[in-house]
């Protein structure tokens, strides 16, 4: 049974995805959350060709956006999880340049979590080496159970009929 529930979220509509899985996994569990989100420094200054140079006032006001967009993004997902009846606690964590997977994996850790349930994108191919996989290295790397969550599929554009 699981007790004790980590969420990444970060606002996609696949994160949501996973939060309402979760949601319903703790309800049927009596379980509690744990809402984590990360603010990552580093896609500030991250540009396509590597580091680019800001001002140092932009980059400062720009991670202050980043964690007040992350305070409320936590803050309503806390409204959320509580109006479904489930007890809920957030964490707010910062990186600049350490993989976002690896706070999560040590944060699941540190709060003694019995499993991880996040969205994942599902990206194959090309597109995943590009971009990258959170929820991939977080399965690779944690020995707690994840549940991963899809995002939902592209409705298939109809074919002309002949």
């Amino acid at each position: 049974m699981f007790r004790r529930i980590l969420v990444p979220i970060d606002g996609s509509p696949t994160s949501n995805r996973g939060l309402d899985e979760a949601i319903d996994l703790a309800r049927d569990q009596k379980a509690k959350i744990c809402l984590l989100h990360v603010v990552d420094e580093l896609v500030v200054t991250a540009g396509i060709d590597g580091m680019v140079y800001m001002p140092p006032d932009y980059v400062d006001d720009f991670v202050k956006g980043l964690r007040a967009g992350g305070t409320k993004l936590l803050a309503r997902a806390e409204a959320k999880v509580r109006k479904r009846g489930v007890a809920v606690e957030t964490v707010l964590l910062e990186t600049v340049g350490r993989r976002v997977a690896d706070l999560i994996v040590k944060q699941a850790k540190k709060w003694d979590a019995d499993v991880i349930v996040l969205g994942t994108h599902g990206r194959r191919g090309l597109s995943r080496v590009v971009m990258g996989s959170d929820a991939e290295m977080v399965l690779r790397e944690t020995p707690l159970p994840v549940l991963l969550v899809r995002s939902p599929l592209r409705p298939r554009k109809r074919r002309a009929q002949r």
